[in-house]
């Protein structure tokens, strides 16, 4: 899966539950427990926060499963089900 993104554009909370899949008061339980990165404030002092899509996609590479590099294991073990 390739999430690799040439712009690093900023991603706000009400756009996070859709590229993640976590509502938000599960992601801030995430941030609170340090299993998920916290926000940046876009403005010094200012309520606006945000994450780098980068630091996002990097969260979601670290949380997908690796798969087995010989996979051809898998096709065997579905050709026995038959």
């Amino acid at each position: 899966m390739e999430l690799k993104n040439t712009q690093n554009r900023i991603i706000r909370m009400k756009d996070l539950p859709s590229k993640i899949g976590l509502r938000p008061s599960t992601i801030y339980g995430l941030i609170v427990e340090k299993k998920f990165p916290a926000p940046h404030k876009l403005v010094p002092g200012g309520r606006a926060a945000g994450w780098l899509e980068s630091t996002i996609d990097a969260w979601i590479e670290g949380q997908t499963p690796s798969l087995p590099s010989d996979t051809s294991s898998l096709a065997l073990n579905r050709g026995s089900e038959q």
